[in-house]
Parts: structure tokens; C-alpha cells; sequence
């Protein structure tokens, strides 16, 4: 037998040892009832957030304060979060248990976070994100 199939072979024995660990399969499942009840938890917040006025509301308010500033602003969604990007800034809306949480980035870098009020009023959200006049 040569070196490499005994190192095959001992590998292999490796893998089907650390596949049957009921320890390590408990904590698999483990964690991934707790990413469905997290994801459960999100669900309501995360629809809210896509399908809502104040999204639509944002959108609007962003094409048209980006379009008298000259400003190009791209929105993007990445599974639940919604990304909008415009020169060097980046503000992400992200969907939490607690509701959503505001992201904001200069030049690559995280500035702060705040909760949003999606209830609230978009264009003031919008305008204080382009012209940086939020606190």
C-alpha cells in the first residue's frame, strides 16, 4: 500500500468518525432550530420591509433628492436587506426580531445604526440619509 492511499484511507476513517459524533449532530441541529426560529421571528418584519409604503415611499424619495443632488442611488436587495448606495455612501435597512435597523456607512466604514420607524415619514428618512443631516 502505498503512502498516499494509507493517507487516503486514514483521512476517510477521520471523516466518517467526526460524521457520526452525536455530539456534533446534536449541535448541528441545534443551531439550525435556532436559525429557523430566528428566521421565523424576522418573517413578519422582513414582509414589512419589502412590501410596505414606506419602502415604496423611500425609493421614490431617494430618485428624486438624488436627482436634484445629481446623485445616482442604487438600491439593491440582498436576501432581506435592502442596500441603497449612492456616491461613497451605504445605508442597509436590516430585519430584526425587534424590527428594522437602520446601517449606515462613509467611505466603506459603519458610522452608526438606528432602529427605524416604518410607520414613519420615508421622504425626511431619505433626505436626512443623501444630504447627511441625520444625527
Amino acid at each position: 500500500m502505498s503512502f498516499l492511499d494509507s493517507l487516503e484511507n486514514n483521512l476517510k476513517a477521520l471523516e466518517s468518525r467526526e460524521e457520526a459524533d452525536p455530539a456534533k449532530i446534536a449541535r448541528d441541529n441545534e443551531a439550525r432550530a435556532a436559525e429557523r426560529a430566528e428566521s421565523a421571528m424576522i418573517a413578519p418584519v422582513a414582509e414589512a420591509l419589502r412590501n410596505g409604503p414606506f419602502t415604496a415611499g423611500l425609493l421614490t424619495a431617494c430618485r428624486v433628492i438624488g436627482h436634484k443632488m445629481r446623485t445616482l442611488v442604487r438600491p439593491t436587495w440582498i436576501e432581506s436587506t435592502l442596500r441603497l448606495e449612492a456616491r461613497d455612501r451605504k445605508l442597509e435597512l436590516r430585519p430584526t426580531a425587534k424590527g428594522v435597523q437602520a446601517v449606515y456607512f462613509e467611505s466603506g466604514a459603519e458610522t452608526r445604526t438606528e432602529s427605524v420607524d416604518l410607520n414613519g415619514d420615508a421622504e425626511a428618512f431619505a433626505r436626512s440619509w443623501l444630504e447627511g443631516t441625520g444625527a
